[in-house]
């Protein structure tokens, strides 16, 4: 099973911190959580204009509060600090039972911060892979330009995208990469 991902942090450094998570599984199901314990005196402008405004769940967040929300039997979403992301994130993940795949889009970051919520790569998931699947030079490949070119092609036009949702928001993101990776494979 492919898991679509993207994550949002605090700052293209190496002490970022993580502030939201989005996974869309193959078959549709989702996990997105926002943090309540990211480093805030990271924030920049830019993070604070694109990515804080984009959250579901600011204000919540802005209080400290937790919350776990199963509405939707497909759709799991969370507002909690790292250990409680990591329970429900592990409880999510075991509903496959089979391999998972990560795939995501200029993964570099994104994959060594979701690691981190498990602890180090040792810690995940039996079933889920180590290693990430990068659209980036997939689309790269096919169009036959170089990796920094692809990383320039707006990801929107490259899937014809329909989905009316906000840009910079870690689940938005997770679908998109899905609906690129799908591009990618006809």
């Amino acid at each position: 099973m492919l898991l679509f991902f993207d994550t949002e942090f605090t700052g293209l450094h190496k002490d970022t911190t993580l502030i939201s998570v989005g996974i869309v599984a193959e078959n549709g199901k989702t996990f997105y959580a926002e943090f309540n314990d990211y480093d805030k005196r990271q924030v920049d402008d830019w993070i604070k204009n694109n990515v804080i405004e984009n959250l579901l769940f600011r204000r919540e967040i802005e209080l400290g509060t937790v919350i776990v929300s199963t509405i939707y039997s497909d759709a799991f979403t969370m507002v909690g600090n790292k250990h409680l992301v990591k329970i429900y994130l592990t409880e999510w993940l075991e509903q496959f039972n089979e391999p998972l795949q990560l795939v995501s889009d200029v993964c570099h970051y994104d994959m060594i911060l979701l690691i981190d919520i498990f602890g180090d790569a040792f810690s995940l998931p039996e079933n889920l892979s180590p290693v990430c699947h990068d659209i980036n030079q997939d689309i790269a490949n096919l169009l036959g330009i170089t990796d920094e070119e692809a990383f320039d092609i707006s990801r929107e036009e490259f899937c014809n995208s329909q989905i009316k949702e906000q840009k910079h928001n870690a689940l938005y993101d997770a679908k998109i990469i899905k609906a690129c990776y799908n591009v990618i494979k006809t």
